[in-house]
């Protein structure tokens, strides 16, 4: 699964990764604890075939809800992200990319708590979550959900599940819905880039959602 993430990449990063234009060249504030429900930035393609960027709430709504929806929304998983009720529509036809550069999972401690590890690329480089996306006209909610599936053998050891993380090179592939079912969910599994992920455990101050310190990303232990 994935339950929280940090973003902190610069407008300079934004367009490496995806050559966007339409927002002024200004950094975005950093974030360093992102947790569901709150809003995020996603990229998809507009009409012309463009990638723009958009902002919505992490946690899906999808564009039949009368109301927020209170099931678990924020992750969807890949085995059933095409026939859900809740996503085969997004799968269809709105996908989308979710930047970051790191995000936390947790493991169980001998003193019965929680520790959190921090998951990121080699130098905590920018990467980009495969998800979907959606808009409520019902709410006028826009919003998006992260696509997790099994973990690679390299992560297991933190959790079971894991956010797939795409290739730059298959950005435009994913988000193509001429590309459709199965083969859609091969590209997704066949590009993550979830293997080269490196982790260490961080300050349990991270385990609640309130807290959004620089200091998140401090290393504690460099392995389990």
């Amino acid at each position: 699964m994935c339950g929280r993430f940090t973003n902190e990449l610069t407008w300079s990063q934004i367009h490496a990764l995806y050559n966007i234009h339409q927002r002024p060249a200004t950094n975005l504030p950093p974030r360093f604890n992102i947790a569901p429900t709150q809003d995020v930035d996603f990229v998809h393609l507009d009409k012309a075939g463009n990638m723009e960027m958009d902002r919505g709430r992490w946690w899906l709504v999808p564009f039949f809800a009368k109301e927020l929806p209170k099931a678990a929304m924020f992750n969807a998983r890949i085995e059933t992200v095409d026939t859900s009720g809740a996503f085969r529509e997004g799968f269809k036809s709105r996908r989308c990319l979710i930047p970051a550069d790191g995000y936390f999972e947790w493991t169980k401690a001998e003193d019965g708590g929680k520790d959190p590890w921090l998951l990121q690329l080699p130098d905590g480089a920018p990467f980009s979550f495969a998800g979907i996306w959606a808009h409520n006209d019902n709410l006028g909610v826009s919003s998006c959900t992260i696509i997790t599936a099994p973990a690679v053998p390299e992560i297991s050891a933190i959790h079971d599940r894991m956010p797939i993380i795409l290739a730059r090179d298959a950005y435009r592939t994913w988000l193509n819905t001429d590309i459709q079912g199965n083969e859609a969910k091969a590209l997704l599994l066949d590009a993550q880039i979830d293997s080269q992920l490196e982790f260490y455990r961080v300050n349990r101050a991270v385990n609640s959602s309130r807290y959004d310190g620089t200091d998140t990303k401090k290393p504690l232990i460099n392995s389990l």
